[in-house]
């Protein structure tokens, strides 16, 4: 697609009422006034100044958090009482969903459609399902065995929120990835410090007015904007800080890993991925071909589970790519803006110049580049805006850098296999394990390759499907810990025991 001489695309003000830091229920700009502009993958124009969190607003977020723990009615409430402001809360999203859907359009080039209709609607379920989940925090009573001239006959588990928490999240699904870590969290009594990408801000601003809104206590929740170098690094090290969750690079993760040692911090780490999607010879493919779309192209590939190494079967290798050629080529692309569309912009510079640098990867290392492999502009872009093609490569292995490496964008690479063995080999052979999926209609064969996948989540005849009931996280180097469903309130609370003399 080529730039025309049409009317310029125009861009929305982001549906904020003020771009400020929030600390202990006050807006307030960054106390050394430093702001930068975050920028519309769209068109590539500001679209507001947002504050830059100085050492001293870091220190004051960590110590409103702190005292809103230690001394704030947050933790001591009943789960009950924290239920009906977190419903109150998920109640207020429901009614901002297009707000907060914009907020993720303007700001990383999502498309509006899945906005709306994922990222919106499952932040609202996110809020309630852990809300519902506050007041079923509970312990446990076990009998014991003493020594036979020991009275203590009783033994009571209990769990208590961990402290304090910093959220730091990713920019490419900036709401969702705030809500699975901050719902949880604030259901289990903790309080709360997000720090969103920089690159993504706007719906971190809407969330927290959405949370004073609702009625959180000050302190309980603080949101602080500016640079991972600075102030990730300075709540990473800080000893009253209690708990990491972090998205995002495994790089990263292993340097928030090391730099919170000290302070011996507990950490959750939801990281990259490589994620393989096979396709055998016996399954529906016109199915399959779509699953594939959606599993690398969805969100412009920059998803950490995208199935961005697709194996597929020999003998329908070639009926799979025309396939799948076919199916994209059909897709709008274009202005994430408008609702047709289903394939925005990159999120930012960096993100586009990293895809660009991995396709010149593929050709060097000798893949075919079937399809795409270039920037685009829509119409009325006057040759702005981050877009670049889905981008398919054939006659690749295992080894090269393009199905070894994560790339965060709309690059596919195609590996064929002979044999079941072969494609849990090659499916298995990176250092990720974070997703993967199986497409056949045999069921025995479905469920023997996803027990052996090396990965935290396995999709049978589907791809990228989610719920806030059920756990996610990685194998390997793709991280530890879980999101959503019960088991991650295992990474907000501590297990108490509580042992009782009964004499």
């Amino acid at each position: 697609m080529t730039a025309t001489a049409n009317q310029s695309i125009a861009i929305p003000n982001p549906p904020i009422k003020q771009a400020k830091l929030y600390i202990n229920g006050q807006w307030r700009s960054a106390s050394d006034g430093k702001t930068r502009p975050t920028i519309s993958p769209i068109t590539e124009a500001a679209i507001a100044d947002i504050p830059q969190a100085s050492a001293q607003d870091v220190e004051d977020a960590i110590l409103a958090a702190r005292r809103a723990f230690d001394d704030g009615p947050w933790a001591k409430m009943t789960g009950h009482e924290r239920q009906q402001i977190l419903t109150r809360a998920s109640q207020i999203m429901e009614q901002y969903a297009d707000d907060l859907a914009l907020c993720e359009t303007l700001d990383m080039g999502k498309a509006i459609h899945f906005a709306k209709t994922i990222d919106a609607r499952l932040i609202a379920d996110l809020l309630r399902y852990y809300a519902g989940m506050a007041p079923e925090i509970d312990g446990a009573t076990r009998p014991v065995s003493p020594p036979p001239d020991c009275t203590l006959k009783h033994v009571t588990i209990v769990r208590e929120p961990l402290g304090v928490v910093a959220a730091i999240t990713p920019f490419n699904f900036p709401l969702l990835l705030a809500g699975t870590k901050i719902a949880a969290a604030l259901a289990a009594g903790n309080t709360v410090i997000h720090k969103p990408a920089s690159a993504t801000p706007l719906s971190a601003i809407k969330l927290a007015e959405i949370f004073e809104e609702a009625g959180l206590p000050a302190g309980v929740y603080n949101m602080i904007t500016g640079s991972g170098s600075q102030v990730g690094d300075q709540l990473v090290k800080h000893p009253a800080i209690n708990k990491i969750s972090f998205t995002g690079s495994t790089e990263v993760g292993i340097g928030i890993i090391r730099n919170s040692a000290d302070t011996l911090k507990k950490t959750t780490m939801e990281l990259g991925g490589k994620s393989a999607n096979i396709v055998f010879a016996d399954a529906d493919l016109e199915s399959a071909i779509a699953n594939a779309f959606f599993g690398i192209f969805y969100n412009k590939g920059e998803i950490c589970t995208a199935g961005s190494r697709l194996l597929l079967e020999r003998s329908i290798h070639d009926a799979v790519v025309d396939g799948l050629i076919k199916y994209v080529s059909q897709i709008k692309m274009g202005n994430p803006l408008d609702p047709d569309v289903l394939f925005g912009p990159l999120a930012d510079a960096g993100q586009l110049k990293k895809v660009m640098q991995y396709v010149e990867y593929g050709k060097q290392d000798g893949a075919t580049l079937k399809y795409g492999g270039e920037r685009f502009y829509p119409d009325g872009s006057n040759g702005k805006g981050y877009y670049f093609q889905p981008t398919i490569f054939t006659n690749a292995t295992n080894e090269m850098r393009i199905a070894q490496e994560e790339i965060f964008g709309p690059v596919l690479t195609v590996i064929p296999f002979d044999t079941e063995e072969e494609a849990i080999r090659i499916a298995n052979g990176t250092t990720y394990g974070l997703a993967a999926a199986v497409h056949t209609r045999d069921i025995k064969k479905a469920l023997r390759v996803a027990n052996a996948m090396q990965a935290g989540t396995c999709w049978i005849n589907c791809y990228n499907v989610y719920d806030v009931s059920v756990p996610f996280g990685g194998y390997k180097s793709s991280g530890f810990g879980r999101e959503c469903g019960k088991e991650v309130m295992e990474n907000y609370t501590h297990t108490k025991s509580i042992w009782i003399d009964l004499s």
